[in-house]
C-alpha cells in the first residue's frame, strides 16, 4: 500500500479514536471525568489504523481488520472506564469481523483460512474461559468473549499470529501492572481492565506476523 493510501487509512482512524468516547457512552455510562483524553485517542487510532495498513495493505482481510479495529477502540474505553466490556460491541468485533473474512475468504479461494479462523476463535474461547476459572482469576467472561472474538481475525492471519496474539496480551498486562504498582497508583488487589491488553495483543500480533 503506498503511503499516501496508509496515511489516509490513518486519518480515517484518528476520526475513529476521536469518536470512540462518545461511542462508548451510547453503551455505557463514561464518567465525565474518567475518559481518556480524546486527542489521546485520535492519535492511537491513527496508529493503530496506519500500522495496520502498512503491515497488511494488500490483504483482503484489511477492512475487517479496520472495522475490528474501530470498534476495539471503543472497548478500550468502555474497559478503562467502566471495567465492562458491553455484548453488542463483543457481537460487532465477532459477526462484522467473521463476515468481512468470509468475503475475503471469497475474494482469495482459500476456505481453509476460514475454517483456521473458526478454530482460532474456539482455541481462543476455550483457553481464557480456563483462566477465567482459575482461583483468584482476574479474568471476567466479558474478557473470555473478546479473546474468543479475535482469535477469529488472528486465526485467519494463521497460527503465528493466533500464539503471539494470545501470547502478548499477559505480557502488556503483567508490564502495566508492575508500573503502576511501582508508582503507587493501583495496590495488588485493585481491578484492573485486561480488555485493552487483549485488544493491543492482537493489533501487534496482526502488525508483526
Amino acid at each position: 500500500m503506498s503511503a499516501l493510501l496508509v496515511t489516509g487509512v490513518a486519518l480515517l482512524g484518528a476520526a475513529a479514536g476521536w469518536v470512540a468516547v462518545p461511542v462508548g457512552r451510547l453503551f455505557v455510562t463514561v464518567p465525565a471525568g474518567g475518559p481518556p483524553r480524546r486527542g489521546a485517542l485520535a492519535l492511537v487510532g491513527a496508529v493503530v489504523f496506519g500500522g495496520l495498513a502498512a503491515a497488511r495493505g494488500g490483504d483482503p482481510a484489511l477492512p475487517a481488520l479496520l472495522l475490528i479495529a474501530a470498534t476495539g477502540l471503543v472497548l478500550a474505553v468502555t474497559d478503562l472506564t467502566t471495567l465492562r466490556l458491553p455484548d453488542p460491541l463483543v457481537g460487532l468485533v465477532a459477526i462484522g469481523g467473521g463476515l468481512g473474512l468470509a468475503a475475503a475468504t471469497a475474494a482469495t479461494g482459500e476456505p481453509r483460512r476460514l475454517t483456521v479462523a473458526v478454530a482460532g476463535a474456539a482455541f481462543s474461547f476455550i483457553g481464557y474461559a480456563l483462566l477465567a476459572l482459575l482461583p483468584r482469576a482476574r479474568l471476567g467472561f466479558g474478557d473470555v468473549k473478546l479473546a474468543a472474538a479475535l482469535g477469529l481475525p488472528l486465526g485467519w492471519l494463521g497460527w503465528p499470529a493466533l500464539r503471539l496474539g494470545l501470547l502478548l496480551p499477559h505480557v502488556l498486562a503483567g508490564v502495566v501492572v508492575l508500573v503502576l504498582l511501582a508508582a503507587g497508583r493501583v495496590r495488588r488487589d485493585t481491578p484492573v481492565p485486561f480488555g485493552p491488553a487483549i485488544l493491543g495483543g492482537a493489533w501487534l500480533a496482526a502488525v508483526l506476523t
